[in-house]
C-alpha cells in the first residue's frame, strides 16, 4: 500500500532553544558585584570617615565592602550596660535606591530570618535608616576555612583528618537543614546556598562550625531574581552543572562542600591553581586527579564519601543529609567524637583564636581560588586614554593585485579566518614596504594555526567526499561519531566555509568563515557584551596574544566562567548551525587536529544530533526519509549506538517506543497522522532521528 506524506501544521514543538546566560553569584555577596563599578565603589567605601550610627547601631569599624553592600562591626546599646555586637550589613548608598538591588535584599534578610540552626549565622535583626536597608548578623569569633588552610600551608602541615571530617559533617548539616525548609503550605523552596566556599565556613574559637553567606542563595521562588546575569559562586568551588550554567539543585552544595573537604585533605586546591579557563574544565569535567593521585594516604571510606560526593552527574550525589549521616558513621567508626575541642586546639596552635575574624593575617601560600566576582584591579590602566577602535593601519595586496585597506587589526585577523589572507600575502603596516603576512609577529597565531586557515590540501587528501543537501549531514556526522574518528569535516558553498574538528567521535573545534559566528559578534548578538566592549577588547588583541576571549576577562569586561560558558555555547551554536546547510560539499580527512585550545560541548555528540534534529526543518525531515518512505524497518537488534545515547526526552522516548515493527516511515506516519499535528511533528522528528542513525533498520 503507498501511503501519502500526511500534511503537518507548523507547531512550535521541538524548536530549540539555547539556554540563557544563568548566574551563580548575586550582588550581595560580599566582595561580587558589577564589573569595573564595582571597583569604584570598593574604593570610595574604603575612603570614608567614621561612620554614624545605622539605626540603633553604633559602628566600631568597617568590616568589608563589596560590590553593593557593606558589612561593619557594630553593636547595639541598652538600658544598665547591656551591649550586644553584631555584623551590619547595609546596601551601599549608591545601590540603594534601585529596586532590582533592594528587592534582592529584602529577599535575603527574609530567607535568612528563617535559618534558626546552631552551624548556621544568625540574623538578628532588619531595617531601614535614612533611606538604606540594614541587616544585622552574628558576629562570629573566629576564623574561617580560607585561614585556616593558609596556615597550614605555611607551616607546611596537614589539616588532620578528624578536623576534616567535624567540619565536613557540621556543614553537610546545615546544608541538609536549608534543603529542607518549606513554605507555609509545606512544600519545599528549593533552597541552594551555591557558594559553599572555604571563606565562608567559619570557625569559632571553640571549634563549632558556621555555614555563612546566604547572600546569594537561590530558592525555586525567587526565579525573577536569579536570573541577572551575574556570575555566582567562587571560580574552584563550583559544580559541573554551575558551571555549564544547567538547573541546580541541593546537590550542586554537596559537590562544592566535597571540593572543600578535599582542599583541605589535599592541602592544595581540587582542581588546580592554573588559568582560570583549565579550572572551570576541569570542575565541569569533574576531573578528579588530584585527588586520585593521593589515594593512598587518604583512608578507604573517606575516599569512598569523596567520590560520591564530587560525582560528575548531580543525579549519582548524595542529598546533604545522606552525605552528613555518611561523615558522622565514619566518625562514629573511627572514634572520632571530640572535633570541636580538637579543632579548637587547633586554632590556638595556629594562632587563629584572635578575638576578632578580620584581625587574623596569615601569611603564605593562598590556596582558596580566585573569586569571580572580583575582577582585575589594573585592567583600568589599559583603557586609559585609549580609542575604543582599532587603529586602521594595514594594508594588504591580494592575489589578485588588488589592495585593500586601510584596515584595524580585527579586521586583518578576520580577512585571516576567512581565508582571504595567507602566509604569502603581501601586508604593509603603518605606511612600510609590503611584506608577507608571517612577517608579522601580531598575525603569527592566526596564519600558523592550522584550525584558523583554510588548506586546500586536506581537501585533496580527505577520505571521503560528496554533495550536501536537505538533513544530510545528520547521517555524515552520525557515522564520525559512531566509529569514533579523528579528523576534520569540511564544508563549504560558494559563500562560506566551515570545518569541524573531532576527536575519538566527539566534536572539539569548530571554525568558521561567517562573520555571523565570531565570537564578538556572538557576544554582542546574545547580549552578553556590548559591542563598544567587544571593540575595545578589539583592540588591545595584540596585547593578549590575539585572543579575544583573554583580551576581555583582562579587561574586566567578562569573568572566566561567563566566557567559558560563552565559547561553550558559541561552539555548540556554530556545530547546530551547520545541520542547516541545503547546499553545498562536504570531505572528512582522518586524523587531522585542530591545535587550538578547544573548549569541548560538554556534552555528547549524540545529544547535539538530537537537537539538530529537533530544531531542523520539517520539510528537510520530510525530504530525507523519502528514499526510505516505502521501506520495511525493524527495531536493530544490537546498535551500536542505542537510543539511551541520545539523552531522548520523555516524549521522545515514548513516540519512539510506539513504532510497531516492521513497519514503512510511510505506514507509521500516517496512523500518526490521525493524532493531532503536533504528534505528527514529532513522529518526523523522532523517526529521522532513528532511521538515519541506525535505530530502526532494514530487517536482516
Amino acid at each position: 500500500m503507498i501511503h501519502d506524506r500526511p500534511v503537518v501544521k507548523r507547531s512550535r514543538f521541538g524548536a530549540r532553544s539555547f539556554r540563557p546566560r544563568t548566574s551563580d553569584s548575586g550582588p550581595w555577596a560580599l566582595g561580587s558585584g558589577s564589573r569595573r563599578a564595582d571597583l569604584r565603589s570598593a574604593r570610595a567605601g574604603r575612603s570614608m570617615g567614621p561612620e554614624a550610627p545605622i539605626g540603633p547601631y553604633r559602628i566600631d569599624r568597617r568590616l568589608a565592602t563589596g560590590g553593593m553592600a557593606e558589612v561593619f562591626v557594630a553593636h547595639r546599646e541598652g538600658p544598665h550596660g547591656f551591649s550586644k555586637r553584631v555584623a551590619l550589613k547595609r546596601i551601599l548608598p549608591q545601590y540603594a535606591g534601585d529596586p532590582d538591588f533592594v528587592a534582592m535584599f529584602i529577599d535575603e534578610a527574609k530567607l535568612a530570618a528563617r535559618l534558626e540552626h546552631p552551624n548556621v549565622v544568625q540574623v538578628f535583626d532588619f531595617g531601614e535608616h535614612s533611606g538604606s536597608l540594614f541587616l544585622a548578623m552574628e558576629l562570629v569569633e573566629g576564623t574561617n576555612v580560607n585561614r585556616l588552610l593558609r596556615a597550614a600551608a605555611v607551616r607546611d602541615e596537614v589539616i588532620p583528618l578528624d578536623t576534616v571530617l567535624h567540619i565536613g559533617a557540621e556543614v553537610a548539616q546545615a546544608l541538609a537543614y536549608a534543603h529542607r525548609l518549606t513554605d507555609p503550605e509545606g512544600k519545599p523552596i528549593g533552597f541552594v546556598h551555591r557558594d559553599v566556599s572555604p571563606a565562608n565556613v567559619l570557625l569559632t574559637t571553640t571549634g563549632h562550625v558556621k555555614l555563612s553567606d546566604f547572600g546569594i542563595a537561590k530558592v525555586a521562588v525567587q526565579s525573577r531574581h536569579t536570573e541577572d546575569g551575574h556570575v555566582r559562586g567562587k571560580l574552584g568551588y563550583m559544580s559541573p552543572e554551575q558551571v555549564l550554567g544547567k538547573p541546580i539543585d541541593g546537590r550542586s552544595d554537596v559537590f562544592t562542600l566535597t571540593t572543600v573537604m578535599a582542599e583541605m585533605i589535599l592541602g592544595e586546591p581540587l582542581f588546580g591553581s592554573g588559568a582560570e579557563l583549565d579550572i572551570l574544565i576541569r570542575i565541569r569535567d569533574a576531573d578528579l586527579s588530584v585527588l586520585e593521585r593521593s589515594d593512598r594516604r587518604i583512608p578507604k571510606d573517606v575516599r569512598k564519601i569523596l567520590a560520591r560526593g564530587l560525582e560528575r552527574n548531580a543525579q549519582h550525589r548524595p542529598t546533604a543529609a545522606a552525605f552528613a549521616d555518611a561523615l558522622g558513621e565514619i566518625r562514629r567508626r573511627r572514634g572520632m567524637g571530640h572535633g570541636a575541642e580538637r579543632l579548637a586546639r587547633l586554632l590556638q596552635r595556629l594562632s587563629l583564636s584572635a578575638r576578632d575574624p578580620d584581625t587574623v593575617d596569615v601569611p603564605g601560600k593562598i590556596t582558596a581560588l580566585l573569586d569571580t566576582s572580583s575582577l582585575s584591579t589594573d585592567a583600568e590602566h589599559l583603557v586609559q586614554g585609549l580609542s575604543p577602535t582599532s587603529p586602521e593601519i594595514y594594508r594588504v595586496r591580494l592575489a589578485d593585485g588588488r589592495t585593500l585597506g586601510p584596515l584595524s587589526f580585527p579586521r586583518l585577523v578576520q580577512l585571516v579566518t576567512s581565508g582571504r589572507i595567507r602566509r604569502d600575502t603581501a601586508i604593509s603596516k603603518e605606511g612600510a614596504g609590503f611584506a608577507a603576512a608571517t612577517e608579522l609577529p601580531e598575525l603569527t597565531r592566526f596564519i600558523t594555526s592550522p584550525a584558523l586557515t583554510w588548506h586546500l590540501e586536506e581537501l585533496v587528501r580527505a577520505d571521503r567526499r560528496g554533495e550536501l543537501g536537505a538533513a544530510r549531514l545528520v547521517p555524515i556526522v552520525f557515522q564520525i561519531m559512531r566509529d569514533r574518528e579523528t579528523g576534520v569535516l569540511h564544508l563549504w558553498d560558494e559563500r562560506r566555509r566551515k570545518k569541524i574538528y573531532f576527536v575519538d567521535g566527539e566534536p572539539e573545534f569548530v571554525a568558521s568563515t561567517d562573520r555571523s559566528e565570531l565570537l564578538g559578534e556572538y557576544l554582542v548578538a546574545h547580549g552578553i557584551c556590548l559591542r563598544m566592549e567587544v571593540e575595545m577588547a578589539l583592540a588591545l588583541l595584540p596585547r593578549y596574544g590575539g585572543r579575544l576571549g583573554d583580551a576581555l576577562v583582562g579587561l574586566g569586561i567578562l569573568r572566566p566562567v561567563e566566557l567559558f560558558r560563552a565559547i561553550t555555547e558559541q561552539v555548540r551554536a556554530r556545530l547546530i548551525e551547520a545541520f542547516r546547510w541545503k547546499v553545498g560539499r562536504w570531505a572528512f580527512a582522518r586524523d587531522v587536529r585542530s591545535h587550538e585550545e578547544t573548549f569541548p560541548i560538554g556534552e555528547s555528540g549524540f545529544e547535539v544530533l538530537r537537537d539538530a534534529v529537533a530544531s531542523a526543518d520539517l520539510t528537510e525531515l520530510e525530504a530525507g526519509l523519502s528514499p526510505d518512505w516505502e521501506e520495511a524497518l525493524v527495531f536493530a537488534e544490537h546498535p551500536r549506538v542505542r537510543a539511551e545515547d541520545f539523552r531522548l526526552p520523555a516524549e521522545w522516548t515514548r513516540m519512539l517506543a510506539s513504532v510497531e515493527t516492521p513497519t514503512t516511515p510511510g505506514a507509521f506516519l500516517t496512523e500518526v497522522a490521525t493524532r493531532s499535528a503536533d504528534a505528527l511533528e514529532l513522529a518526523y522528528r523522532v523517526l529521522f532521528l532513528a532511521v538515519r542513525c541506525d535505530l530502526l533498520v532494514p530487517p536482516p
